[in-house]
């Protein structure tokens, strides 16, 4: 009799368990470099993909399709974190449920080609890491790619987020 109510007891408890796990993130030994070594979600969560996500015009009075109408790495990083952050939170979601980050850079003319490594990571940190309130850092990667369909952009992002 004693084991088989043990027996129940564990079955009932163990969802409950399972679902009191949270995700883990571990850091970059030795380092403050705002992003997670890994992240480990545990069983039973949902697991969200959001499509990348291109900036904004930040200015409308610019000419139509220009840089200057979609402004420079810095300004389409925060658009495109601030429409992910939106759509997270129409979700129910915030960014501090991002486990994972593609980042997608694309080297223009004013930077003689080069991806503007360090406007992206001043527009990433107001979201996420040392700048910002939330320290639920993505595991994440960057690449400078050749173009995106829109000559302008600079950026495009793509996020996994995990239901808590």
């Amino acid at each position: 009799m004693r084991l088989s109510r043990l027996l129940f007891l564990t079955a009932l408890l163990s969802p409950v368990a399972a679902q009191a796990q949270d995700v883990v993130r571990h850091g970059i030994p030795g380092s403050d470099f705002p992003i997670a070594s890994a992240v480990e979600v545990p069983a039973g969560k949902s697991t969200i993909y959001l499509s990348g996500k291109l900036a904004a015009v930040a200015n409308p009075d610019a000419p139509k399709g220009s840089l200057e109408a979609y402004g420079d790495t810095k300004v389409q990083t925060i658009s495109v974190l601030t429409q992910i952050q939106k759509q997270l939170q129409s979700m129910g979601l915030d960014m501090k449920d991002v486990v994972k980050m593609q980042a997608f850079l694309v080297g223009g003319p004013e930077n003689d080609g080069k991806m503007d490594f360090k406007g992206f990571m001043e527009g990433y940190t107001q979201f996420f890491g040392k700048d910002a309130k939330q320290m639920n850092l993505p595991a994440r990667s960057a690449f400078q790619i050749a173009a995106l369909g829109n000559p302008a952009a600079r950026v495009e992002i793509e996020v996994i987020a995990v239901r808590p």
